[in-house]
């Protein structure tokens, strides 16, 4: 028998070994760190869609990628484990918060207005307390006091990292680069003027971004933040400024709420729905195909193996509309060889031997195979681009279904017919 078949062989039962170990729940491989993903419809949880007024914006994209980071820096503090926030159409955002139990308190903190505001050290006339007593720890309360300087007079197209190029260092060091309108300007300059030689905040939902200090007074307008470690840092700084800096406010337009007990259910149904199919198709191959159609569902078994690993390891959040994409994608896999034990039979009828009829069978099949699936997947591109929520989850799962058993197909069911057919004598697992 040919050696590559070994070697094909040998592949299939290293991949399925991976894959189970990916699968099983706490095992060597995966541990806890490898879980599935449930949507909202399995698990239950918060979905709701805040629509921007972006009236006032000059840059609508840069805009709408900034005010999700900021929902996603709230969302992070509701400790909510693998949240989805994506954009529908050019003004809304949709958030789905898997999980969550307490509704009114994650509207609250993520519908809240945002503003980044510049805070001065306050002193014993303003009834703060002073520096000392706080022993260097500025993020306290009651030590910081609002200025009439805020993210509104930023400019944020002219927020960006630079690179501050001193005489006394050998390198160049990143710096965060703002520039303030006209109203903003004068506003600076007197802030600075008062402050010199001391910290003035920069905050941003009532938390520190940064706290640099006033080394003189700046008239122009413009200024520059130092003190970051590299520049993946000043960075982060950057972005934090032009989120506060955001000429757009949102307001929650929809509202969706699945409890955990409906979720359990949903899921409990698509699992049993799941193995109903999978035992109906067979039942099908089985009776029709005999013995090949025992050896197509054993290749489906490894089929549905290899998919659940690759949905863990991507991560993929499975909601009910990916499952029916996967429970689909299960019926076009044994389509691929329903085409290649027909095109075998006809080649059979033409009188070929066994192993010319089967290494034909699967030669011709797969045209057909190839086109079909090719023609799935740009679908499901098609529908994962410009879709959103469960049909994006939808496409998603049809998609590496249908690639999986495009693989099982061709490589591991002929695997298995080749394995197990005496073709030195000329005999086939009847087709």
């Amino acid at each position: 028998m040919n050696k590559n078949l070994y070697y094909i062989s040998a592949i299939i039962v290293v991949l399925l070994t991976l894959s189970i170990l990916l699968v099983i729940p706490k095992s060597p491989l995966a541990g806890e760190k490898i879980k599935a993903r449930l949507g909202l419809d399995l698990q239950g949880g918060t979905e709701l869609t805040y629509q921007a007024d972006l009236s006032a914006s000059s840059n609508k994209i840069n805009d709408m990628d900034n005010l999700k980071n900021v929902f996603r820096n709230r969302i992070d503090t509701l400790g909510v484990a693998e949240p989805t926030i994506q954009n529908i159409g050019s003004d809304k955002i949709l958030i789905e918060l898997p999980g969550v139990r307490d509704i009114n308190k994650a509207i609250e903190t993520i519908g809240q207005t945002y503003e980044l505001v510049f805070m001065v050290e306050s002193t014993a006339e303003d009834g703060g307390v002073q520096l000392q007593d706080y022993y260097e720890d500025y993020t306290l309360p009651n030590y910081w006091k609002p200025s009439d300087l805020t993210g509104r007079n930023l400019v944020p197209s002219k927020t960006d990292v630079t690179f501050n190029n001193s005489q006394n260092s050998i390198s160049s060091e990143p710096v965060v680069s703002i520039t303030f309108d006209n109203a903003g300007k004068d506003k600076f300059a007197n802030l600075t003027k008062e402050n010199v030689g001391k910290q003035i905040a920069i905050t941003l939902d009532n938390k520190i971004v940064t706290a640099p200090r006033v080394e003189s007074s700046i008239n122009d307008g413009k200024a520059v933040i130092t003190g970051s470690k590299d520049v993946e840092e000043a960075q982060k700084l950057a972005k934090r400024l032009k989120e506060g800096a955001l000429p757009i406010q949102a307001k929650l337009i929809g509202q969706r709420n699945i409890g955990a007990s409906l979720g359990s259910d949903s899921l409990k149904y698509s699992i049993v729905a799941a193995i109903i199919g999978f035992i109906s198709l067979a039942i099908f191959m089985i009776s029709y195909y005999k013995f090949p159609g025992l050896l197509a569902t054993l290749a489906l078994i490894i089929y549905t193996i290899i998919s659940i690993a690759i949905f863990k390891l991507i991560p993929v959040t499975l909601s009910l509309a990916g499952i029916a994409g996967f429970i689909l994608s299960v019926g076009m896999a044994l389509d691929a060889n329903v085409l290649i034990f027909e095109r075998t039979r006809e080649e059979l009828r033409f009188g070929k031997s066994s192993s010319l009829a089967i290494k034909d069978g699967f030669l011709r099949a797969w045209p057909s195979i190839r086109d079909s699936n090719l023609s799935s997947i740009i679908t499901c591109i098609i529908l994962y681009y410009f879709g959103s929520g469960p049909v994006r989850g939808f496409a998603l799962t049809l998609a590496i279904g249908i690639a999986v058993s495009m693989f099982t197909a061709i490589t591991v069911t002929r695997t298995f017919i080749m394995l197990l057919s005496n073709v030195k004598k000329g005999k086939l697992v009847h087709v």
